[in-house]
């Protein structure tokens, strides 16, 4: 996956108007913030109508920081979870996307602290 895009810092920054302070604020949130444990247990207990807010959140999230990959991939769930049954390997490709994306979060602002 090494040609995966997980952030476009500079589009991003581009979102909250250029004030890079905000949005390296905004991915600290989004690391302690963005619930996929509470995602992946509605997935389970198959409390759909959760299950659709909690991916619409963290889409939500991705889109705004410009989460690249995330966004992608958060899309496809939620249509999914709308349909009510996830096809094989989803749940489990997208918590490794989603950890993907918390250590390039976190290298992100380790690099530029």
């Amino acid at each position: 996956m090494a040609d995966v895009v997980y952030i476009n810092a500079e589009e991003g920054i581009k979102r909250v108007m250029n004030n890079v302070k905000l949005y390296y604020k905004l991915l600290g949130k989004f690391r302690t913030e963005a619930n996929l444990k509470n995602l992946e247990n509605f997935i389970v207990a198959q409390d759909w109508e959760n299950a659709q807010g909690a991916a619409h959140s963290i889409k939500g999230l991705a889109a705004n920081l410009s989460l690249t990959e995330l966004f992608n991939q958060s899309l496809d769930l939620e249509t999914q979870i709308k349909g009510r049954a996830l096809k094989p390997g989803v749940l489990e490709n997208y918590k490794i996307c989603f950890n993907e994306t918390l250590i390039a979060v976190e290298k992100l602002i380790t690099q530029n602290a």
